[in-house]
């Protein structure tokens, strides 16, 4: 519902802010604008024909990613994943069964929202929250587990931002992947924030919540993961802008062709034919490609329309006044509609990051800084209303405070690696 109004607020605030520079900014000192409806009226329809455009481009990257998923799903793969991870998921879904089918379906919904795949994860998260039901015992209220499941994905939880690799890709960007590393690390911290938050609430009391932390297997697991991103970012401490790109180049690529030869390589150990895997799998890239086009047409058409009328300059002048009082950099400032955005509209903020590589590049600061705040956290209100309403829970709880706590931790720390990678571009 809250995005009906926002998608109507787009339009009709350009449509008074068009009028009034029309006809009654002389009243005020400033020239009439007369062109603006023609201006506004280009940049609705050159926005239509772009969200179509990008829909077309995305297809063969989602065909790509979900069969190469489709192949990890028939290898086994996943299982596999699913029991790496098994003894870290007992501690933070201590109420699920051990060999719960609940278990697999969180993992193929990880595994999604991991390769940055969207839209795709979204009915594997459905299943997920259906396994998670049929443990509820109150099934309109929400239980830990299902809370903690929500978080995680709301955290966004992104290794492999392919939705935006190829969009930035598809806006002929000179290295798509220079942000690879910048997401990884937003979305680490935003992850960790709302992982510590929940298990915070879910224990009850500081101390239970230490033993928890301190227990051996989370040591294991999160000091491992503390112990690679602390390392990584110990490496690029002090490094060159042109040495951290280079590195980042390296590293991106080469993770991302790794995980497309392990998955094909366990299909081959596996003796599946991994080109028919691929291509049921890639089928689906279609599906989820034209199910978007829609829902980007509408977004940057509304987001085009609200800039093209004048009215994201008043809002973001705002922004600068106030932040002015604080810092002396304020170019942050011309990404922040995409952070106010993804909380509660994956396709908004997806329309707000091309919106600005539109008005500045895709390869200025301002270009990465929107592609980071998108990979860094997922959609918190879609995913609560989507997933509790599938189940027909009413009684949230705290989710949403922990959905909205991992969701600022991922912004504020997409800023402050912004600035650290890119804040030498203009």
């Amino acid at each position: 519902m809250a995005l009906n109004y926002i998608w109507a607020a787009f339009f009709l605030i350009a449509f008074a802010v068009a009028v009034f520079k029309t006809f009654m900014a002389g009243w005020v000192g400033l020239e009439n604008d007369p062109e603006i409806f023609s201006r506004i009226m280009h940049t609705i329809f050159d926005r239509a024909k772009l969200g179509f455009e990008l829909s077309l481009y995305l297809t063969g990257v989602l065909a790509l990613w979900m069969g190469i998923m489709k192949i990890g799903e028939k290898s086994g793969m996943i299982d596999k994943l699913a029991a790496l991870v098994r003894p870290f998921f007992k501690r933070i879904f201590p109420g699920i069964p051990e060999h719960h089918p609940a278990h697999g379906a969180m993992m193929m919904n990880f595994s999604a929202n991991m390769l940055g795949l969207d839209n795709a994860a979204t009915p594997l998260g459905l299943k997920a929250m259906k396994e998670l039901q049929s443990l509820n015992p109150r099934k309109d209220t929400a239980t830990d587990a299902q809370i903690m499941f929500l978080v995680l994905n709301t955290s966004g939880l992104t290794l492999i931002p392919v939705s935006i690799l190829a969009l930035r890709a598809a806006h002929h960007s000179q290295n798509p992947t220079d942000v690879f590393i910048p997401i990884l690390l937003a979305t680490f911290f935003s992850t960790l924030a709302g992982l510590m938050l929940t298990m915070y609430i879910q224990t009850g009391n500081f101390k239970k919540w230490l033993r928890w932390l301190f227990d051996p297997v989370t040591i294991l697991y999160l000091g491992g993961a503390l112990a690679v991103i602390g390392g990584l970012i110990a490496y690029l401490n002090g490094k060159t802008p042109e040495e951290i790109n280079r590195f980042t180049n390296v590293l991106s690529n080469g993770l991302l062709f790794a995980v497309i030869a392990l998955f094909i390589g366990m299909g081959l150990r596996a003796k599946i034919n991994v080109y028919d895997a691929f291509i049921e799998g890639a089928k689906g890239g279609f599906d989820v490609a034209v199910t978007i086009i829609p829902y980007l047409v509408a977004m940057l058409t509304a987001i085009g329309a609200f800039t093209a009328s004048g009215a994201m300059d008043f809002l973001l002048d705002g922004f600068r006044a106030f932040f002015g009082l604080f810092f002396s950099d304020l170019r942050f400032v011309d990404a922040l509609p995409v952070a106010f955005l993804k909380p509660l509209t994956g396709g908004g903020a997806r329309a707000a990051m091309i919106e600005t590589w539109e008005l500045y590049g895709v390869d200025s600061f301002v270009g990465h800084l929107t592609s980071v705040l998108q990979g860094s956290t997922e959609t918190t209100f879609y995913v609560l209303a989507v997933y509790f309403g599938s189940v027909g829970i009413k009684k949230v709880r705290y989710a949403v405070w922990a959905g909205l706590f991992a969701d600022l931790a991922g912004i504020i720390t997409a800023i402050i690696l912004s600035y650290k990678f890119f804040g030498h571009l203009p």
